[in-house]
C-alpha cells in the first residue's frame, strides 16, 4: 500500500490524479488528507487536485520530479537504493576543510556521476567535507540552486534522486563527507504552488516569497521546514546542511525555527550514530547563533563569517566599495583583529548599514572552528558584474599569501571549487527560467543590482540567461598541470598537510592567537603556540625579527632567509617557521 497525503486546510475537497482516475482523498486531522492505495508504489506518477482549480499541482514533499517543477510527481521509495557505507562514522567540523562545489559547472558533464570522477582530486588536496550548493527541483536547465520550489526533489538537471546518493554513496567511500546548501528563507519565481495548498507564505522579501514561520498555520509549515531537513540528513546520508541567510527568517516564537532544527537534529544525530551538522549563513553578527543551547543560544554548530572574508579581500585587493567600505578602513589592523575575534562589528558602527552592527564573540567559550572562513564563496564571486575571481585580479604570490592565512587561522577553512590553483573561470550568476517574461526581469534585476554596487556599465555584466554564461563558468581541468596553476595546487595541498600535521595550526581557540602588525610594511606575524605565519604583502623584501630562536622552517612561498630569531621575506609571500621555547 503506498499513502498519498497532503497538507490542505481551508480546502473542501482533495484528490490525487494518478493516470486518467482521480480519486478521493479522506479529511484527517490537522489539514491533512489521506488515503492508501494498492498497487501504486514506486514510479507512480500522481499529482494533487485542490478543490475546483481544473490544474493539477505537484506534490509538496515529492522526491521527484522527472518532469519539472510543473509537471506531475514521481512516488519515490527511499529503501529502493543500495548503499554501501555502513562503515562510514562522519566527519566533525573542528579541524575539518571545506570545500564548496556547483555540481553543474563543476565538471564539464555537470552531473552527480561526473563529478564523481574528480573526487578524488579533492581527496589528493586534503579536503574532508564537499559542501554541495543546492540540489533541489528548480525551473529551468541551469541555475544557482537558489531558485528552488521542490524542496525535497532533487533536480534532474544533475541526475535526480538515485544520483545524488551515488555521489554521497562515493564521497563515503574515499573518506569524504558531503554538506547541502538549503534554503528556507525563500522560494524561486517559478513553480512556488505551496499558496496553493495552504498559509505557507508570509509576504515576501528581497528574493521571492517567504515562509510562514509564526502566523496562524506555522506549526505545519516549519515541520515542512524540519522534515525536510531531517530527510536530507537521514534518507540521503548527507553529513550536514549549510542555511542559507538565515537573517532573513522571520520568526517571532518563543523557540526559533533554527533552534527548533537543532534539537530535532541533535536526536537524529544519536540515532544514526555520526555528527551532523548544521551551518548558518548569518548576515546579523550574533553569536548567539552558534552558542550551545545550555549557554542559552540556539546550539548551530557553525557559521559562515563574512567578516573574516571582507577582511582578507580588502587588504588582499584594496576594494573598499559597498559593504567592503570598513573593512578597507580597518587595514591590517582589522585583519589582525577577525583572525582573533571572528567579527569585525562586534556592536561597533556599520557605515554600509548606517547603524552599529553584531555583539561580541566569548572567545574563551566559542571556538573559532564554529566559523567558516574563506577567500572566496559563491557568493563572493558570483556576485560581483563579471563573477571575476581573485586570480583576475591578484598575483600568485598574494593568492599564496592568502591562503596561508586561511589555513594556519582558528577558523573552519573553506575553499570554492577551482580555487586551489588559482582557476582562471569566471563563476557569473546564470540562470536560464523558460518564461521569456521572466528571463528579461532576471536580466534587468541584476544589471540594477550591480550599479547599486558600483558597475554603472550593464554591457559589462553578462546576460544570465545566456548559454555561454553558464559555459564560461564551468572549470577548466587541464589548468591544475600548468603553470602558475600548478604551483598554487600544490602549495594548497602542502599548507593543508601542514595544517593536519601541526596541533598547533588546527587548534580552534581564538585566545591563544596572537598577530603582529607592521602597517608600513604590509607584514602580520601570527603566533600560534611555537609556530610563527610571517606573510609579507608589501612590494619589497622584508626583514623582521621574531624575538626567539628559529628551529626550522616548515613552509615558504619563495625562498626565505632566516638567521637567529630573524626572517627575510621576499615580497608577496609567506613563511612559516617553528620558534624555541
Amino acid at each position: 500500500m503506498t499513502e498519498f497525503a497532503v497538507w490542505a486546510p481551508d480546502r473542501n475537497r482533495v484528490s490525487v490524479v494518478i493516470g486518467e482516475d482521480r480519486i478521493a482523498l479522506d479529511p484527517a486531522p490537522g489539514g491533512w488528507w489521506r488515503t492508501e492505495l494498492p498497487d501504486h508504489g514506486h514510479g507512480t506518477d500522481y499529482a494533487f487536485v485542490v478543490d475546483d482549480d481544473p490544474a493539477p499541482l505537484p506534490d509538496p514533499r515529492s522526491a521527484w520530479q522527472p518532469g519539472g517543477v510543473h509537471g506531475r510527481s514521481r512516488v519515490y521509495e527511499h529503501d529502493t537504493f543500495w548503499w554501501t557505507d555502513d562503515g562510514w562514522t562522519g566527519r566533525a567540523l573542528a579541524g575539518a576543510v571545506l570545500y564548496e562545489c556547483h555540481i553543474g559547472t563543476f565538471t564539464d558533464g555537470g552531473t552527480f556521476d561526473t563529478a564523481i570522477g574528480r573526487l578524488d582530486h579533492l581527496v589528493s588536496l586534503g579536503v574532508d567535507l564537499v559542501e554541495v550548493l543546492p540540489v533541489n527541483a528548480v525551473d529551468g536547465p541551469v541555475n544557482w540552486g537558489y531558485d528552488g520550489v521542490g524542496w525535497y526533489a532533487v533536480t534532474e538537471n544533475y541526475g535526480g534522486p538515485e544520483a545524488f546518493k551515488r555521489f554521497v554513496d562515493a564521497c563515503h567511500a574515499r573518506g569524504l563527507g558531503v554538506l547541502l546548501d538549503v534554503v528556507y528563507n525563500h522560494l524561486g519565481p517559478s513553480g512556488a504552488y505551496l499558496d496553493r495548498f495552504g498559509p505557507y507564505f508570509a509576504g515576501s522579501n528581497i528574493w521571492g516569497p517567504s515562509l510562514n514561520l509564526d502566523g496562524a498555520g506555522s506549526d505545519e509549515v516549519r515541520r515542512f521546514v524540519i522534515d525536510n531537513a531531517l530527510m536530507w540528513l537521514r534518507d540521503f546520508h548527507v553529513d550536514g546542511l549549510r542555511i542559507d541567510a538565515v537573517h532573513a527568517l522571520r520568526d517571532t516564537r518563543a523557540q526559533h525555527v533554527l533552534e527548533q532544527l537543532a534539537i530535532e537534529v541533535t536526536a537524529l544525530e544519536a540515532h544514526v550514530g555520526r555528527p551532523l551538522s548544521l551551518i548558518a549563513e548569518s548576515d546579523l553578527n550574533d553569536p548567539r547563533m552558534i552558542t550551545a543551547r545550555e549557554g542559552g543560544g540556539y546550539g548551530l554548530d557553525a557559521q559562515w563569517a563574512d567578516d573574516v572574508h571582507h577582511c582578507l579581500h580588502a587588504v588582499l585587493t584594496g576594494e573598499g566599495q559597498g559593504y567592503y567600505g570598513d573593512f578597507a578602513e580597518a587595514g591590517l589592523d582589522g585583519l589582525a583583529h577577525v583572525l582573533t575575534r571572528g567579527f569585525l562589528h562586534e556592536g561597533t558602527w556599520s557605515s554600509f548599514r548606517g547603524r552599529s552592527h553584531g555583539a561580541p564573540i566569548d572567545t574563551a567559550r566559542i571556538p573559532g572552528s564554529r566559523l567558516v572562513t574563506y577567500l572566496q564563496n559563491h557568493d563572493q564571486i558570483g556576485n560581483r558584474a563579471t563573477g571575476d575571481r581573485l586570480t583576475h585580479t591578484l598575483s600568485p604570490g598574494l593568492l599564496a599569501c592568502g591562503a596561508a592565512l586561511l589555513f594556519t587561522s582558528a577558523f573552519t577553512p573553506m575553499l570554492f571549487m577551482g580555487e586551489e590553483w588559482g582557476a582562471r573561470t569566471p563563476w557569473q550568476f546564470f540562470s536560464r527560467f523558460p518564461d521569456p517574461g521572466l528571463q528579461q526581469a532576471v536580466r534587468d534585476g541584476r544589471r540594477a543590482e550591480f550599479a547599486d554596487h558600483g558597475w554603472s556599465d550593464a554591457d559589462e555584466v553578462p546576460d544570465p540567461n545566456a548559454e555561454s554564461t553558464f559555459a564560461d563558468s564551468t572549470l577548466d581541468w587541464s589548468e591544475p598541470e600548468q603553470e602558475p596553476h600548478a604551483t598554487l595546487l600544490r602549495m594548497h595541498r602542502e599548507l593543508i598537510a601542514l595544517r593536519r600535521a601541526w596541533p598547533e595550526l588546527s587548534d580552534p581557540w581564538l585566545d591563544s592567537v596572537g598577530v603582529d602588525v607592521h602597517a608600513h610594511a604590509r607584514t602580520l606575524v601570527v603566533n600560534r603556540g611555537s609556530m610563527r605565519v610571517v606573510v609579507n604583502l608589501g612590494p619589497e623584501p622584508v626583514t623582521l625579527s621574531l624575538g626567539a630562536t628559529i628551529t626550522r622552517i616548515l613552509l615558504a612561498s619563495e625562498p626565505t632567509r632566516s638567521a637567529d630569531d630573524s626572517f627575510t621575506v621576499p615580497a608577496e609571500a609567506f613563511a612559516i617557521c617553528r620558534i624555541a621555547g
